[in-house]
């Protein structure tokens, strides 16, 4: 009868432990889980119109896998530079997975920064989205653990000596920042478009780069109070972040969203550039 109860108390003990466990995962999650909780959200779901269609055939650019330490495979998509450097830019799609949109600004930004390498990560493993349903399930089946699998798995494909930029819009915008992380002191730049910050200020401590922040002023949820405290935390961690709110709404940069706002892109890009090129030169 002894071993009976030692044995329930185990299991009840058990039992409690792990539904702390997930309470605490609920209640504290990541800012890439807190985003992709979005797609749980159908007001920020609705917020995404269809894309329109966009099509793009690079001639320079070419796709490529690599190996990740968890015996795994990743995708990307690659701009060389003609002329060998160590300067590159790391780049993470939207909540719509790596398409033609992502690869055609890809290679302006490749144009117009000059001699740089530039890699399209695909944090969906090929799967591209074309609803907005679609959208939402690739995005939270996305799984912090193989995600940070296919950053570092690039991070090693170019080496110990390569002088690291990340850029990103929405689902990719978090991601960008988390990039920049998990390059430690390789990082020399992190560009966010409306993506969700990082909110541990620990976390952020460990940056070794400056932030640049593209926000729009009209968005539901990477809003303006999620943007104020974010400049807060940074400045906690002794950490440098630019930002710029423009009056648009999420999503504003792609040209295949209904929603573009040709103006406030423009901009956003001026910055963008001037932001980079220092630090990729």
């Amino acid at each position: 009868m002894k071993k009976i109860l030692l044995l329930l108390l185990l299991i009840l003990t058990a039992g409690i432990a792990f539904g702390q466990s997930k309470m605490a995962c609920c209640v504290n999650p990541s800012a890439t889980k807190q985003f992709a909780m979005l797609a749980s959200d159908k007001k920020f779901v609705m917020s995404h119109p269809v894309p329109l269609k966009y099509h793009f055939q690079s001639t320079i650019g070419k796709a490529i896998t690599y190996p990740t330490a968890d015996g795994k495979t990743a995708n990307a998509f690659v701009f060389m530079a003609q002329t060998k450097t160590n300067n590159y830019l790391l780049v993470v799609h939207e909540w719509w997975g790596l398409n033609d949109w992502v690869k055609k600004e890809s290679e302006q930004l490749y144009t117009d920064l000059g001699n740089v390498n530039i890699i399209d990560l695909d944090l969906y493993d090929g799967k591209v989205a074309t609803t907005r349903e679609d959208a939402g399930k690739f995005m939270q089946a996305v799984k912090d653990d193989r995600a940070q699998a296919i950053i570092k798995g690039a991070i090693t494909y170019i080496g110990p000596n390569a002088r690291i930029a990340a850029i990103g819009w929405c689902f990719g915008g978090g991601w960008s920042l988390q990039t920049a992380l998990l390059a430690g002191k390789q990082a020399i730049a992190c560009v966010m478009y409306y993506g969700m910050p990082e909110q541990d200020v620990n976390k952020l401590k460990t940056l070794n780069c400056d932030v640049l922040g593209n926000f729009a002023a009209k968005d539901q949820w990477i809003n303006p109070k999620v943007v104020a405290q974010f400049e807060t935390n940074m400045k906690t961690a002794g950490k440098k972040v630019t930002t710029h709110e423009f009056d648009a709404d999420h999503g504003f940069a792609n040209p295949s969203n209904p929603i573009y706002n040709s103006e406030a892109t423009t901009e956003a890009y001026k910055y963008t550039l001037e932001f980079l090129r220092p630090r990729l030169g």
